[in-house]
């Protein structure tokens, strides 16, 4: 067995060098900056104790880097998984309880398991059915819900509630009890950091500072708005007056164990564990394969799934909670020139770090703050514009993408991702069902053949050409013998019908049973039945049947070849 494929840091090691570990370290201490407050911001997202999200960014990380393929994702708690997590969780027992943190480290567990055995199994390509237009309105949904989800710590008050409804009648059952000490830390940061996104670079840079520079600042302005509020608390004392802080956080790295959790909670788990490993490693692929393009690097897939999976059994084995590549984080590290995976055991030493000796600090730091921070960075996941585009390029898939929205905002995130990928599937196999058939004749004076509908082209009343555009198989076989049928009821000249296959990719045995039913009937109506385009492959299986034998015509090179044959030959022989 080659080692090396599961096992990439033996690739990358061997070549490691002095100026990618400076690379590396000068990227790991921005991330570090800029994972902290995320950390902390996400595990109250997911209704768990803070320091539960700096467990989740140490060993996990560590763990990525021996299994996973990425140069430069970066491995930790992230919004959409945050929220799944607390969906699962919330029916089954209080949060911050003991028995949810449990629920916590199960869900990563799983997560874990599975993914590992789906990596082992190489079933990388199962992600391929999250459609596009799904993912998308499942995060554009799922950025808002968690944007709502926040208003409660901005705004001082109590809340509840996984979708947008629940949440808005909770939040308006206790609007009266507005907190306007936690309202002004919450308001200032929100404005601070929206400032510091979209104007401080700009800034910056009519400033004559360095782009380099500039791009760092604006990117940990998070960690600065953590340092000033989380001083202005221990101030001013701001938990007096109702403000509600981080509080304590042990101090300590995560001790490693394995859960002694019932039977019974994985099985309540289980589907909203492969949930969350689908959704994060569909999320995780994509970050991966757009910032490897730009280095021109690419990325294993089906290793992704080994070394995600690996990575949330290190998160749940230290007391962690579901992690996958996040967007932003990885952006940074990227920008910041991180060049090996190494860059993440870099971060994930700053982490420990940061809770062996910054606890007493995190305990000062608002919550409204952290809500602040997470409603910027889930701003980014809400694309509306893509509404607009889908719509005009795709009413179907515009439907699955607008029924995954409505779900996932007024139901639960697992509702609108369900239904979203079941309408998916239902649409790839009504389309397929009816596949695009064209009559097609020759364009004159050449060897291309076009859709009669649309191209002035020659035609014979004797011989058809049609055309097929998908692969045959057991859903559309029935279609391709009604359609066929039909052609021949409408031709009454008809002697001989060339079926074009180029996109025929495959014929399954349903569809080769209406091949040999369609030979015979038009055998019977005095009509030869002849193919061309056929590819190696699909040929090659078809001579290892009777159909070639059996089939009344011939298969030809090209349609060009069968139009010589049955048209230009013929009318040769006529004359």
């Amino acid at each position: 067995m080659n080692l090396s494929r599961y096992l990439p840091v033996l690739q990358w090691s061997r070549q490691y060098n002095r100026q990618q570990a400076g690379s590396d370290l000068v990227a790991a201490l921005i991330v570090t900056v800029m994972l902290i407050p995320q950390s902390l911001a996400y595990a109250l997202l997911a209704g768990l104790p803070a320091h539960i999200g700096l467990y989740a960014s140490i060993l996990p990380l560590v763990i990525y880097a021996l299994f996973g393929t990425s140069r430069t994702l970066s491995v930790g708690p992230v919004a959409v998984a945050s929220l799944m997590t607390a969906a699962a969780l919330a029916p089954l027992a209080q949060a911050g309880s003991a028995e949810y943190i449990m629920g916590a480290v199960v869900l990563a567990l799983m997560s874990g398991l599975m993914l590992v055995l789906m990596g082992v199994l190489r079933l990388g390509f199962l992600a391929n059915f999250l459609s596009h237009p799904v993912i998308s309105g499942f995060i554009t949904a799922s950025g808002i819900v968690i944007a709502a989800s926040q208003l409660k710590h901005v705004f001082g008050i109590t809340g509840s509630g996984h979708n947008l409804f629940d949440i808005g009648r909770s939040l308006w059952a206790s609007a009266s009890d507005i907190n306007l000490a936690t309202l002004a830390v919450g308001v200032s940061t929100l404005v601070f950091l929206v400032l510091a996104r979209t104007r401080l670079k700009p800034g910056l840079l009519a400033l004559g500072v360095a782009p380099r520079l500039a791009d760092v600042a604006t990117k940990t302005a998070p960690i600065l708005a953590v340092v000033l509020t989380t001083l202005a608390a221990w101030f001013w004392q701001l938990q007096l007056q109702g403000v509600k802080l981080v509080g304590h956080v042990p101090s300590g790295l995560p001790q490693l164990t394995w859960p002694q959790a019932d039977w019974a909670l994985w099985q309540q788990l289980a589907v909203s564990a492969l949930l969350i490993s689908v959704v994060g490693f569909v999320e995780s692929v994509s970050v991966g394969q757009t910032l490897a393009a730009k280095r021109r690097q690419r990325i294993d897939p089906d290793q992704e799934l080994i070394g995600l999976g690996a990575a949330n059994l290190g998160s749940g084995i230290s007391g962690g909670m579901p992690v996958t590549g996040g967007f932003s984080r990885s952006v940074v590290n990227f920008d910041a020139g991180a060049e090996t995976p190494a860059a993440g055991v870099y971060t994930a030493v700053g982490i420990a770090v940061a809770t062996l000796f910054l606890t007493p600090a995190i305990a000062w730091l608002p919550q409204a703050t952290l809500a602040a921070t997470i409603i910027v960075a889930v701003s980014t996941l809400i694309d509306i514009p893509a509404l607009r585009r889908t719509f005009r390029y795709s009413r179907a898939d515009f439907g699955a993408m607008l029924t995954t929205i409505v779900l996932t905002l007024g139901h639960s995130v697992e509702a609108g991702i369900i239904t979203g990928v079941a309408l998916s599937l239902g649409l790839f196999l009504y389309r397929t069902s009816r596949p695009h058939c064209a009559v097609v004749g020759r364009v004159p004076g050449s060897e291309h053949f076009r859709n009669v509908l649309r191209h002035k082209v020659d035609v014979c009343p004797t011989v058809t050409f049609l055309r097929v555009d998908e692969s045959l198989y057991f859903a559309n076989a029935r279609f391709l013998e009604e359609t066929v049928l039909d052609i021949v009821n409408r031709e009454p000249q008809l002697t001989d019908l060339v079926l074009v296959c180029p996109a025929v990719n495959l014929v399954d045995a349903s569809a080769l049973e209406s091949l040999e039913a369609i030979n015979e009937r038009l055998k019977d109506a005095g009509v030869r039945l002849h193919m061309s385009d056929v590819k190696g492959p699909v040929m090659d299986r078809l001579k290892r049947t009777e159909f070639c034998q059996h089939l009344s015509g011939g298969v030809f090179l090209s349609a060009h070849e069968g139009w010589k044959a049955l048209v230009t030959g013929a009318k040769n022989d006529d004359s």
